[in-house]
């Protein structure tokens, strides 16, 4: 049987994936923070070379929303890089020739053309707030596309669009926006307010994908034949865009989390907080030709989530 070291179980992504692997019966490797510390290159080194995995799937990041990329941006470049260096290069060192690795759509410029097709990468500027973590998830992707080059192995990237479901992260600082867009309503319903304002303006807007169907792209993907992989990306461009290809304006996606939630009260913005990219809609044709699309609508997952958060909130808040 093949088998699969998954990295970043415990995720919101990785552990979609963990679920999906499971329903195959496939024999997965999985290591907490506490018994593997990614960013440790040895420990990587000796756990890859004991183990032998004969695919990896790296979900494992230090993610957050846009005040955790504005206060730790030291954090997010070196952790994220040092986990993609050491992952990708042990996993070569150990004979892995399979391996598919999990980015983000801040990768493209910030005045990319929308959608975003792969092709934009590297054609201008970064978004700002989240440049280091945008940097180390290009790195990502060039390691893959490096080794590829060099060694002859078949390492792929995906790079999702905002994901969302069971097992986000819903600090009251450090999350991204929809989870943090549920806690506030929420809190608010139960405080009794008539009011909720949500940073910026609102007008930015933002394309959002479960975290299950981002689960089932990425095996996808992975399960893809060479040639069928190949014949729709390129050696200098292997990644592919995962998203549903619809986007909402921030504050739609408030007027929605209201909604599910129940509250009755006013949506206000409040434009002296940042707003981020204006844009960012993922081109998901490429994907769309192999036979792959979105399943779970925004509302449905949504309200599914935010029963997940009702369920767990005891534990979240902890």
């Amino acid at each position: 049987m093949t088998k699969i070291f998954l990295a970043g179980h415990r995720g919101m992504v990785g552990g979609a994936i963990l679920r999906q692997l499971v329903a195959r019966d496939a024999e997965v490797v999985t290591r907490t923070h506490a018994e593997l510390d990614l960013t440790d290159q040895p420990a990587v080194r000796d756990f890859m070379q004991t183990e032998r995995p004969d695919i990896v799937i790296l979900a494992a990041a230090k993610v957050g929303g846009i005040h955790a990329n504005n206060t730790f941006p030291a954090d997010f470049i070196y952790e994220n890089l040092m986990m993609e260096c050491n992952v990708i290069h042990q996993a070569f060192s150990a004979g892995v020739t399979r391996l598919l690795q999990l980015g983000s759509s801040c990768i493209y410029p910030r005045a990319a053309p929308q959608p975003m097709a792969e092709d934009a990468l590297l054609t201008g500027p970064l978004e700002p707030t989240n440049e280091p973590y945008a940097i180390a998830k290009i790195a990502g992707i060039k390691l893959c596309e490096s080794y590829n080059r060099q060694h002859g192995v078949d390492f792929r990237s995906v790079m999702p669009t905002n994901l969302y479901g069971p097992g986000d992260n819903f600090h009251p600082q450090n999350s991204h926006v929809l989870p943090a867009l549920i806690l506030r309503f929420h809190d608010a319903v139960q405080a009794g307010l008539d009011e909720v304002k949500i940073w910026g303006t609102g007008t930015p807007r933002r394309e959002f994908l479960h975290v299950d169907d981002m689960a089932a792209a990425s095996l996808f993907v992975l399960d893809l034949p060479v040639d069928k992989y190949a014949a729709n990306t390129q050696p200098m461009q292997s990644h592919i865009n995962v998203g549903c290809g619809e986007d909402v304006s921030i504050l739609e996606l408030a007027q929605l989390v209201a909604r599910v939630t129940g509250f009755q009260g006013h949506v206000t913005t409040d434009p002296s907080k940042p707003d981020g990219a204006p844009r960012k809609l993922m081109d998901v044709t490429r994907l769309s030709s192999m036979g792959w699309q979105a399943a779970i609508r925004l509302e449905d997952g949504v309200a599914e989530t935010y029963q997940w958060f009702l369920q767990n909130q005891d534990a979240l808040r902890r």
